[in-house]
């Protein structure tokens, strides 16, 4: 398994993305129909079904799946993060906002379907985490892990990956992040636990570019550093758009396993 970087495990996860929640919102990729599809007939999820999305950040997941007319609790201990999700215009009436930790979500035991954590399960403590999963999952209840991985195959994805690594604070929790799965494929609270790939892409414009890039946790926020990552990315988009247009390819990870 690979090793999380020191400074990952020292910092506060909850603050990390404080001041951001605007850019994730309008920055961040969504997630591929055909994964989505597969989660919904793999965990049996109906409009009768109750769902919590852990570590919701500004609801982008728990929107697609409340859209399918899933019952959804986002639960999110940020404030800025939950805050943004609450106002979105497009939250419908099935969809909640709880603050809570993934490790106490508060929520009642063997109450819910399944349990979500998109793009967020690197930032919780693992093994307490489950537990708790575990713990508010009926019997036959599944634990779904989402995360959208850059596809280093694709060119100007690896060079954007690289750019970071070269300009950002300390390192690219995507250096890692595929690994943290693992720990559900290893628990025995769960059964049945698979990883399961599909194919993802997010084309943006110049602007959509830096505002994706700078809504990472780990992307200079001031000083030299943020207007060397600005200027190198200008230059990466120059090498590689067309249409004005450059496209990150991406691998979304879906780890599923079933309480036991």
């Amino acid at each position: 398994m690979a090793t999380v970087p020191c400074r990952l495990i020292t910092m506060q996860p909850t603050e990390r993305f404080s001041g951001l929640a605007g850019l994730y919102q309008k920055s961040r990729p969504g997630y591929p129909e055909a994964a989505i599809d597969f989660v919904l007939e793999h965990c049996r999820l109906s409009g009768l079904s109750l769902i919590a999305d852990v570590g919701c950040g500004t609801g982008i997941a728990s929107r697609i799946f409340a859209a399918r007319g899933i019952q959804v609790i986002g639960i999110e201990p940020n404030d800025d993060m939950r805050s943004t999700a609450e106002s979105h215009i497009e939250s419908p009436p099935n969809l909640i906002y709880k603050k809570a930790a993934a490790e106490a979500t508060g929520l009642d035991a063997a109450s819910l379907d399944a349990v979500l954590a998109a793009q967020a399960f690197h930032w919780f403590n693992a093994a307490a985490a489950l537990q708790e999963f575990h713990r508010i999952l009926k019997p036959g209840g599944f634990v779904v892990l989402m995360w959208n991985e850059r596809d280093t195959g694709d060119q100007f994805t690896k060079e954007y990956g690289s750019l970071f690594e070269s300009m950002s604070e300390g390192f690219s929790i995507d250096q890692w992040k595929g690994a943290v799965g693992q720990p559900l494929l290893e628990s025995n609270l769960f059964t049945n636990a698979a990883r399961h790939a599909f194919s993802n892409a997010q084309e943006m414009d110049l602007e959509g570019l830096l505002a994706r890039a700078f809504s990472a946790s780990y992307a200079p926020r001031h000083g030299e550093r943020r207007e060397q990552l600005k200027d190198g990315l200008q230059s990466l988009f120059s090498k590689f758009e067309q249409n004005g247009h450059v496209i990150l390819v991406y691998t979304t990870s879906v780890y599923v396993a079933q309480k036991t």
